[in-house]
């Protein structure tokens, strides 16, 4: 079915009455020429949705001609929804640490989390909070440890470049310092969390209180230095412009090219996803002045542009065109739903991301897509590809072409129930004593 549509988006892409660009998209498809910002500009501009999934599509065939498409195993663990950041955006944080349902995770509860994972084959967690001020240095390291110990078989995919630099605020320590620390504790990669969009003037009035974009890509850099991979994401739909969005993947395909040839580890993928309104201070206030001196002046002006699916799919394509030095694409379906995240493949997505065996965040904004692993394999098969699961470096551990992968299998009632726990207000409130005898709001040391 996927695979007819496709050929018929191809089809409709080679008409004679569609646009032509005006220079040589086919050295761009075939690694031959660099897409340029000006390019990118007319594409956006003038190419129909189809032919820039036709000639995404013919990128990723390119750099993954394999016979399989990936997906992987993880749970994502926020271990505290406390945050110092005011984003606009956000429905998951608490800035009062006394609110009923803010809370800190104790060891216990996220090693509970962790084992739940391994038992169904899960290889790695994706650990990510709020930038929770309460919380002692003396905490993450207890924390990473305990999870190497216990669980060594867990890759570790954890705290996000506006967490660095807070911890970098909150410990008075060197970015650098603190990276080398968590490593050495246990960390093994740094997870895109916090781009949104790098443009200041955007970030202001969508992350005021968060690390500034060059901020952000400064963390990534000494993480690669270290020999740490990272990921880099970007949100779209809410009041950035389309040159705001250009200006984001710029500075990724630059820092990129830096990394690639001057340190050991690099971006292994890029994420991007549409900005979900429900429950968030931007979506109470769309309108919004571009020229305002202070992040809260609304008023007049602009409204929040929400992406769609179709917008969605273009900007996959595009990125998937202008990053020609990032090897892997993630379809973002826990946004977008399974159906437009099965469309990703053939938009520029090689990878249909996580199973999100939990996921707190972009649910608080109203957005709740689930899937098992029986359903993302099958989504795989049925767009033409065998379903593998993958690691965090995108090294294949398994390849479904057998009888017995998960899709091929009868469903047992409640099997994939756990795979899709979010926190509850109880065990939010379970959860406010922390180790170590400090209370969420307290006044803790470093």
């Amino acid at each position: 079915m996927i695979r007819k549509l496709t050929e018929d988006l191809t089809r409709q892409a080679n008409l004679p009455t569609t646009y032509a660009p005006s220079f040589d998209i086919a050295a761009v498809v075939s690694g031959e020429a660099r897409l340029t910002d000006e390019q990118f500009l007319e594409l956006y501009q003038h190419a129909a949705l189809t032919q820039l999934g036709n000639w995404a599509f013919g990128v990723v065939q390119r750099l993954h001609p394999q016979d399989y498409r990936t997906y992987v195993i993880d749970r994502n663990i926020n271990y505290t929804n406390i945050c110092t950041a005011r984003c606009t955006f956000c429905a998951f944080k608490r800035n009062d640490p006394q609110a009923p349902d803010a809370y800190a995770l104790g060891y216990e509860a996220i090693h509970e989390k962790i084992a739940e994972l391994v038992a169904i084959g899960g290889t790695q967690i994706l650990m990510q909070g709020g930038m929770n001020p309460d919380l002692p240095l003396s905490y993450y390291q207890g924390l990473l440890t305990s999870i190497r110990d216990r669980f060594p078989q867990v890759h570790i995919h954890a705290f996000s470049p506006p967490e660095f630099v807070e911890f970098s605020r909150f410990f008075r320590l060197p970015v650098g310092e603190l990276l080398r620390m968590f490593k050495d504790w246990g960390l093994a990669t740094v997870p895109g969390g916090g781009g949104e969009i790098f443009s200041d003037r955007v970030r202001l009035r969508i992350g005021p209180g968060k690390c500034t974009g060059e901020q952000w890509l400064d963390v990534m850099t000494e993480a690669h230095k270290l020999a740490m991979h990272t990921s880099a994401t970007m949100l779209i739909g809410h009041i950035e412009t389309i040159e705001d969005r250009l200006d984001h993947l710029s500075r990724l395909r630059q820092r990129q090219d830096w990394s690639l040839a001057h340190a050991p580890a690099h971006y292994t993928a890029f994420i991007h996803w549409p900005y979900q309104p429900d429950n968030t201070p931007l979506d109470k206030k769309r309108k919004w002045n571009p020229d305002a001196g202070q992040p809260f002046e609304f008023d007049e002006g602009r409204t929040v542009r929400l992406a769609d699916a179709s917008e969605y799919l273009c900007m996959l394509a595009l990125a998937r065109l202008y990053l020609d030095n990032f090897q892997n694409m993630q379809s973002s379906w826990v946004t977008m739903g399974a159906k437009i995240g099965q469309l990703a493949l053939f938009f520029g997505a090689n990878d249909m991301g996580s199973l999100m065996m939990e996921e707190n965040v972009v649910s608080s904004a109203g957005t709740t897509h689930r899937v098992n692993e029986a359903q993302i394999c099958r989504l795989i098969r049925d767009s033409g590809w065998i379903p593998a699961q993958r690691n965090q470096y995108y090294t294949v551990l398994q390849r479904h072409d057998g009888p017995d992968a998960p899709d091929l299998q009868p469903r047992e009632p409640g099997v994939f129930a756990h795979r899709q726990h979010k926190i509850t207000p109880e065990e939010a409130v379970a959860y406010k004593t922390i180790p170590l005898g400090i209370k969420v709001g307290g006044s803790v040391g470093s």
